[in-house]
């Protein structure tokens, strides 16, 4: 990244664990490259499937030493907290209900942990993760990737800096269409445990994707979720989880919001977009487009920013890695979160307080977001009534 004075204190890669992620497991794939990018992590030990042969050959793919290739999480953790040379962090990629007992162990045996959303399945684990984390003293970083895309970095620096002025509405939206069918009855790992509430928790099309819009809308912002009124959907028949919803918020600065989440929305593959509209002006960003973001400044025309381009600011440029015009978008918004997590992790280690500008999302987002995705089930359930988080 082209972040100015981050670099001093870079030194060697720091050592890197992950646990899930093997074979058949998308997420894994992704990760691995985001750490790699800006050069700030080597993988070194993993326990990256559920049983020591799927292990074994999942790390004979990537290469990885086999001696620390591990048959469970637990005896990864013990063995690598004993190495000299042992991990310093560990990535989890596991379905949702593995985060918290993955999670814990590790910050219990002094390794940061840098974990996928949402944190855990359950708001009061999520709250027991956080008391852990603060007694482990260790960081714990949540891959909120979106967070990391130079034009929402951009859209949030001008509504702090009051270029929108006082916001008023915010329009959240991430749809797909991968689980119109039953996708989970032909054999899709991905599909299989994400409609299944002992591995996904309570959230289905919420918890997977609905999070996300959820904290984008906060991130730009910079306000909370307050209460929210939900109607949650299960249109597939014979699903058990959510795959539509659609619900109204209460943001703590006095703004109202929409959120709409659905992986049935046929003609869709990818479709996160968010709306803020304050009282001076509005911008709009799709994920689709992610190097563009339309300002529109109140009774002027409509104004394309673009990453690299002209507007804009400095905050986008930070975590651009490349000329204007070349696409970057999403590896590249998880290696900023990888990145900055390193940056974290460093000042951790060497007793200092972190570089100034890092936005990474944390253990309070994902507090925050297992709030949310108990609040979105309470209000369907009780016929959308106003919900607190």
């Amino acid at each position: 990244m082209t972040i100015e004075g981050r670099d001093e204190t870079r030194g060697r890669r720091i050592r890197l664990g992950m646990v899930g992620g093997g074979q058949g497991a998308f997420i894994g794939g992704v990760h691995r490259i985001a750490a790699r990018i800006d050069d700030r992590f080597e993988l070194v030990a993993g326990a990256l499937s559920s049983t020591p042969d799927k292990s074994q050959a999942s790390a004979a793919e990537i290469g990885l030493d086999p001696v620390r290739s591990y048959g469970s999480y637990v005896e990864m953790a013990a063995t690598e907290a004993e190495r000299p040379d042992g991990i310093e962090a560990v990535a989890i990629v596991t379905p949702n209900h593995m985060h918290f007992p993955v999670s814990k162990t590790f910050l219990e045996v002094g390794i940061h942990v840098i974990c996928d959303k949402p944190m855990t399945t359950t708001l009061a684990e999520a709250r027991e993760l956080a008391e852990i984390t603060e007694a482990s003293g260790r960081q714990f970083v949540l891959t909120h990737n979106y967070t990391g895309y130079p034009m929402i970095r951009q859209a949030q620096a001008m509504v702090a800096a009051g270029d929108l002025g006082t916001i008023r509405v915010v329009n959240a939206e991430y749809i797909q269409d991968w689980l119109a069918e039953k996708a989970e009855d032909s054999g899709s790992k991905q599909a299989g445990w994400r409609v299944d509430p002992a591995k996904a928790g309570a959230g289905g099309a919420i918890g997977d994707i609905g999070t996300h819009a959820h904290n984008l809308a906060c991130f730009v912002t910079g306000q909370r979720v307050e209460s929210l009124s939900a109607d949650l959907s299960s249109f597939v028949e014979g699903r058990q989880l959510d795959d539509n919803a659609h619900m109204l918020l209460r943001f703590s600065g006095g703004a109202k919001g929409m959120l709409w989440a659905s992986q049935v929305a046929v003609g869709n593959e990818n479709g996160l977009t968010l709306r803020v509209y304050g009282d001076k002006g509005g911008l709009e960003w799709r994920q689709e487009e992610p190097n563009r973001l339309w300002f529109t400044p109140l009774g002027e025309p409509k104004r394309l920013l673009t990453r690299g381009g002209a507007g804009a600011n400095d905050a986008a440029a930070a975590v651009s890695r490349i000329p204007a015009g070349h696409p970057e978008g999403y590896l590249e918004g998880f290696a900023t979160i990888y990145a900055e997590a390193a940056e974290l992790i460093r000042a951790a280690d060497e007793g200092r307080a972190p570089p100034d500008g890092l936005a990474l999302p944390t253990i309070a987002d994902g507090v925050d977001g297992l709030a949310f995705i108990e609040a979105c089930v309470a209000s369907s359930e009780n016929d959308g009534a106003w919900t607190p988080l």
